[in-house]
């Protein structure tokens, strides 16, 4: 007989432990008798049963410690009152390893036992202003033969895919659920909205019943929660290593691993902690998406998820979380990191909103303008287009009514409530008119997506225009309408393409993903507001429910690029009305004008007079504030004058007539810029101007510009001698050199060194001539 003893020096964790001692095991069952049974892997009959001893229970908990035993390459299950059930708390599980088997398989427990060098993995730690977001569906991401891998339908087969979510500009992968659940469906599953919710307390065991012929491809039901889906490993080694080495390698490449992992409600909250203290310890796990019944206060309080995102609908704690105290408050303070702010909002009140805008539905100004900012400070919100449950962004632009009769539930299953439209013909077209303005209205979808605060989320495959011919509850679907069709990708390249550049552009530019939410005043003095909202005329929203334009202003200067300069202003314009309308765009300082950007319609906006634009149908525009370059010259006092600007910035003030092409300026209408430059110096000509106010940015060397700034100190109507200048700057014995800079300076008058003499007073040479020199210091000496 076997001997067993009792050990409650240590907890172990609930299931079975193996240690180097032997084994420890805590089973929790409410009957009379419990048995473990071993086996050999792949035999039938168990070649040992060992009791559990009544008087060893704590609770309702069995206790055994079997010294000595070695568990490894073993399979085991237990015997509850003659009732065979599986642990389900096991770390891996055998009988599943074939997807979609249909035979009646024994479902059994082992310990994996492979070893996994980490080889020093990081998790990043990706605050939620960082973070782009990828859902996929580990089998369905690489099942077909045109996804380009080796390994189809598996985590290896994803991790073939890392250079491709990488070059897309994807932070983090969010997978499906991936603990081991049965995929294959019997009469006791329960079907509730869209895919399959299990019973509560669902039992894991053998199958008893008959197949129903449907598979549950999502994997939402009761599920062995600590082990892996044992078919999404290739076979050719232990999935638990597989998986590891997906996390390592996304790591690497400064990229999250997130999980779905769904709940049925029949597990304690201890329990539910040690789920996903279990990932994050073992699998070195960046997150998850908790769905289900579940505890969420439990996890929002636990100390050890507290440097792990964890997304759910609801935590109830949203209004107390937005009473905490901010731990900053300013642009400048950098990203909150996920020690600070781990929970994330995550459900669909942005998709909803900005399917209805998309589409021109009424009254949603007001909701269109608070998703568009909605940046809380306390905890994050992942926002989406699309997402499992529901159409793809493909078919939302290609459907009006769903189109689920594949499931055999008589198209009665999923949501009636798709805020779709199909652009004038249901389904696949061959008319070039409606499929341009799909894409077009795709392109949109993902401006709206992409350009507003919180954590975008892209559903895998819409980047490329991924399509299940309008099912939008594919629960059962493992087949093409489920999985990505990766021919799409070079079919609609263009689209991928712009997907990525927004990326891009959304990362390159703080305002489109903020770590605090936007203040909407001037709170700097900078001239505008940080964020601001704009209709017909600027600085004036128009809410009305027939309205379906917005303006939205994010100025510059209260952000900074990575050289440390401000950053560009932009302006983005919605117009989602099927006809061409304006919107008033705010005044720029003068230099400056409106270029496009980005347009997602093929017909250009005009900007009028700068302070208007006309934005085409259907489409986003996103404006930059550009300096304006050009060159003109003028007859003054001191002969003709060429006044060069670039970029908004006063260049050069030059003597005499030049070409445009030799500015490098261009040859466009002549800026404003240039015309107060004008301006300015006929005032000084004229007696009435004795200090310029322009932008100048003279190019030249740092001693150069050293010069030039000790020039401009020089009062009017004085002089001062090359030797002065040098001891300015700090460097007395550098007379010769000032003197050369001197005759360098590009910005004649406005940078006086008219005012330099030579040490006895004499006049020096001059670009003007000496004569304009003489002229000049005449006039300022009549004026002072």
């Amino acid at each position: 007989m076997t001997k067993t003893k009792r050990s409650y020096d240590i907890m172990y964790p609930l299931g079975v432990t193996q240690t180097a001692d032997g084994v420890e095991i805590l089973m929790p069952y409410e009957g009379e008798a419990l048995e473990l049974l071993l086996y050999h892997a792949g035999e039938q009959d168990p070649f040992e049963k060992i009791s559990f001893h009544k008087e060893d229970r704590i609770g309702e908990v069995w206790i055994m410690s079997l010294p000595g035993y070695d568990l490894s390459g073993l399979e085991y299950s237990f015997l509850a009152d003659g009732k065979l059930f599986s642990d389900p708390y096991a770390r891996s599980v055998t009988g599943r390893e074939q997807w979609g088997e249909l035979r009646i398989r024994p479902v059994r427990a082992h310990i994996p036992s492979d070893p996994f060098d980490w080889q020093g993995d990081k998790n990043p730690e990706i605050p939620y202003s960082e973070t782009i977001l990828y859902r996929l569906h580990v089998r369905g991401f690489t099942k077909t033969e045109n996804s380009g891998v080796k390994h189809h339908g598996t985590f290896a087969g994803l991790a073939e895919k890392i250079p491709y979510l990488k070059d897309l500009g994807v932070t983090a992968v969010e997978l499906m659920p991936m603990t081991e659940f049965d995929e294959v469906l019997t009469k006791t599953s329960v079907r509730e909205g869209a895919g399959i919710r299990p019973e509560s307390g669902a039992e894991h065991g053998e199958m008893k019943e008959e197949p129903t012929g449907k598979i549950n491809y999502w994997g939402y039901g009761p599920s062995f929660l600590y082990a892996l889906k044992a078919s999404y490993g290739t076979g050719k080694q232990p999935v638990e290593t597989e998986f590891k080495a997906l996390v390592r390698a996304l790591h690497r490449e400064h990229m999250e691993c997130i999980l779905e992992l769904f709940f049925t409600g029949g597990e304690t909250p201890g329990q539910f902690l040690d789920v996903l203290r279990y990932w994050v310890r073992e699998y070195h796990v960046d997150g998850f998406r908790l769905s289900g019944t579940f505890p969420a206060e439990a996890a929002a309080a636990d100390p050890f998820l507290r440097r792990t995102k964890l997304f759910a609908e609801h935590w109830g704690l949203e209004k107390s979380a937005e009473t905490k105290p901010a731990r900053a408050q300013n642009a400048e303070s950098g990203p909150v990191p996920v020690r600070t702010k781990n929970l994330a909002v995550y459900r669909g009140g942005f998709q909803n909103v900005m399917r209805r805008f998309l589409n021109g539905g009424d009254g949603v100004m007001e909701q269109v303008m608070e998703q568009i900012g909605e940046n809380p400070e306390a905890y994050g919100s992942v926002h989406y287009m699309a997402n499992t449950d529901g159409f793809t962004m493909m078919d939302m632009v290609s459907y009006n009514e769903k189109n689920n009769w594949d499931n055999g539930e008589d198209n009665e299953d999923g949501t009636d409530f798709n805020g779709s439209w199909n652009c004038g013909e249901e389904g696949p077209t061959e008319n070039e008119k409606i499929l341009k303005l799909r894409k077009q209205q795709l392109k949109n979808g993902f401006m709206l997506l992409l350009l507003s605060q919180g954590t975008p989320l892209i559903l895998a495959g819409d980047e490329f225009g991924n399509s299940q011919n309008g099912n939008n509850n594919a629960y059962c679907q493992d087949n093409e309408t489920g999985w990505l069709d990766w021919g799409l990708l070079e079919e609609n390249r263009d689209l991928c393409e712009f997907v990525k550049e927004m990326i891009r552009f959304r990362k390159a530019h703080k305002m489109f993903h903020m770590d605090h939410a936007a203040k909407r005043t001037d709170y700097r003095s900078l001239g505008c507001p940080d964020v601001s909202f704009h209709g017909e005329s600027a600085w004036k929203t128009d809410t009305a429910p027939f309205r379906r334009q917005l303006g939205v202003l994010y100025w510059g200067p209260y952000w900074k690029k990575s050289d440390g300069t401000p950053e560009d202003s932009y302006y983005v314009a919605y117009n989602m009305h099927f006809g061409t309308h304006r919107l008033g765009l705010p005044r720029l300082p003068v230099g400056y004008s409106w270029k496009t950007e980005y347009s997602t319609s093929e017909f250009p906006a005009e900007v009028r007079g700068k302070i208007q634009a006309i934005i085409p149908p259907r489409a986003v525009v996103v404006f930059k504030a550009v300096g304006e370059s050009g060159s003109e010259t003028y007859p003054t006092p001191a002969g003709d004058m060429t006044i060069v600007c670039r970029g908004g910035w006063i260049t050069e003030i030059g003597f005499g007539r030049r070409d445009p092409a030799e500015t490098d300026a261009g040859t466009q209408e002549t800026p404003e810029l240039i015309k107060l430059a004008y301006r300015q110096l006929m005032e000084y000509f004229d007696g009435e101007r004795k200090e310029f106010h322009l932008p100048l940015k003279p190019e030249g060397t740092e001693f150069q510009k050293k010069v030039w700034a000790a020039l401009r100190e020089i009062p009017y109507g004085e002089t001062r001698s090359y030797g002065h200048i040098a001891a300015r700057i700090g460097d007395p014995k550098a007379s010769r050199a000032v003197g050369m800079a001197n005759n360098k300076n590009p910005l004649a008058i406005v940078v006086p060194c008219h005012r330099v003499v030579g040490a006895n007073g004499s006049l020096t040479g001059y670009a003007g001539g000496l004569d304009v020199k003489e002229y000049l210091l005449k006039l300022e000496s009549e004026h002072k």
